[in-house]
């Protein structure tokens, strides 16, 4: 959660939509009960204007109700619905006429105010403990000897959980609809949304694995702005890249000229100090090309776009081997199995890389070297078999060492394979040697692969 804007979104707009649904339905319950209380009060005040309208005061002192056409329910007992007479005045009594549905219970009515007129709204509770909701009114009949009386209707409020239970499960049912319809809607729309992001990222892997130089696509107008800034800063990139090549090459062409000069001169001039001459000037030689590789290799790191295909360079190192050990027959050959990928570096690294690893093997070799080059993953791992001797195990860490040399009376200074490793490193990846297929050794170099 915390790392994922997505799912930030996604729950904070969820729990505002369901805390939203949550209010909208209590309201709604609550207004539809109120409707329903308001339509009980209206039924209930129907009757009563219908019992107001029938009563009248009888010859034995009490009030009569003749039958008049009214809700079966005030006959049938405890139904729920009932009516009630009491008399006031001087000689106040309880319920002297009531309803059929009331059997042999009666109304517990509070006392009536003196002097009002109309009716009024009463909660009531009957013998059992029920709610009841009431309306009431004070009539004062025009018989000289009938006291004022009051009459009442009252209803179970029970009556009202039937169609609000009803519209509660409509109501759960719309309303669950609803959220499920807003939070597949929600989805879609962040997915909307954040697609241009997962563009954007897309992008910037294609810049970083060399499959572009720069961002590109349509992009909204929020994230226009980002693209064209990080289009700035990698052709910014790209520049500062170019004149680090550019110093650098000048600097080998500016230091190999004089150690040309100097390797000319020693040629010329026998003995020791001539011989002591041509070492230095050679090592200074390769340590100037070391140093330069692992320079450039470290700018072509920081760059980007950067795709070398392979196969063409390792065939073209494989010819120019077969010519250089033309003398001892060897076969330099590409695995059958070989595939084609694109090297994240530069192109003269991976003639470097390459072509130390197989000429190593060309030195070792009796008559067989085979390169083979296969994609793992985000890597690339190339592989130089030969048929030679091997290399003793207790030896193959030590092989990648400056200056150290296997065997004194093969050619070399012994900085090709420490170049190999450094530059391999550089380039964040690895190079190990190992027993080989062929009866010799095997050296596995490890580079990065371009998308």
């Amino acid at each position: 959660m915390k790392g994922s804007l997505r799912l930030r979104l996604l729950a904070g707009t969820l729990a505002w939509l369901l805390l939203s649904i949550a209010i909208a339905g209590w309201g709604l319950r609550a207004l539809f009960l109120d409707h329903i209380a308001q339509q009980l009060q209206a039924q209930l005040l129907l009757q009563l204007d219908q019992l107001t309208a029938a009563v009248e005061w009888g010859a034995d002192g009490r009030p009569a109700v003749p039958p008049m056409a009214a809700d079966p329910r005030l006959e049938q007992p405890l139904s729920g619905l009932y009516w009630q007479i009491d008399q006031l005045g001087d000689a106040p009594r309880m319920a002297v006429a009531r309803s059929r549905s009331l059997w042999d219970q009666a109304l517990s009515l509070p006392p009536a105010p003196e002097g009002y007129r109309g009716y009024r709204v009463l909660d009531l509770h009957d013998a059992q403990g029920h709610r009841l909701l009431a309306v009431a009114r004070t009539l004062q009949l025009p018989d000289d000897a009938a006291p004022p009386l009051r009459l009442a209707v009252a209803g179970d409020r029970a009556l009202l959980d039937e169609p609000l239970q009803g519209f509660t499960r409509m109501l759960l049912m719309a309303l669950g609809m609803l959220a499920a319809g807003l939070a597949l809607a929600v989805v879609l729309q962040l997915q909307l949304a954040l697609r241009p992001l997962q563009l954007l990222r897309q992008q910037l892997a294609a810049v970083r694995g060399g499959a572009s130089a720069r961002l590109q696509g349509p992009f909204p107008r929020e994230l226009q702005p980002l693209a064209t800034e990080f289009n700035h800063v990698l052709a910014e990139n790209a520049d500062m890249v170019q004149r680090a090549r550019t110093q650098a090459g000048n600097l080998a062409h500016a230091v190999h000229t004089p150690l040309s000069v100097l390797a000319n001169a020693a040629a010329q001039a026998p003995g020791p100090l001539g011989t002591l001459v041509r070492e230095q000037v050679e090592s200074a030689r390769r340590q100037v090309d070391y140093h330069l590789a692992r320079a450039r290799a470290a700018a072509a790191v920081r760059a980007t776009g950067l795709a070398t295909p392979v196969l063409e360079p390792v065939r073209a190192l494989l010819r120019t081997m077969q010519q250089l050990h033309a003398a001892r027959g060897l076969r330099f050959e590409l695995a059958p199995q070989a595939q084609d990928a694109a090297f994240r570096g530069e192109p003269q690294d991976l003639y470097e890389l390459l072509g130390n690893l197989i000429d190593n093997a060309g030195k070792w070799a009796r008559s067989r070297v085979v390169v083979d080059v296969r994609r793992e993953g985000g890597q690339l791992c190339f592989t130089v078999d030969d048929d030679g001797p091997g290399i003793p195990q207790a030896q193959r860490e030590r092989m990648f060492e400056r200056g150290v040399r296997l065997d004194e009376r093969r050619p070399g200074a012994g900085l090709g394979l420490d170049i190999v490793r450094g530059l391999a490193d550089t380039y964040g990846g690895s190079v190990q040697a190992g027993p080989s297929a062929l009866g010799g050794a095997c050296l596995r170099l490890h580079l990065p692969a371009a998308v």
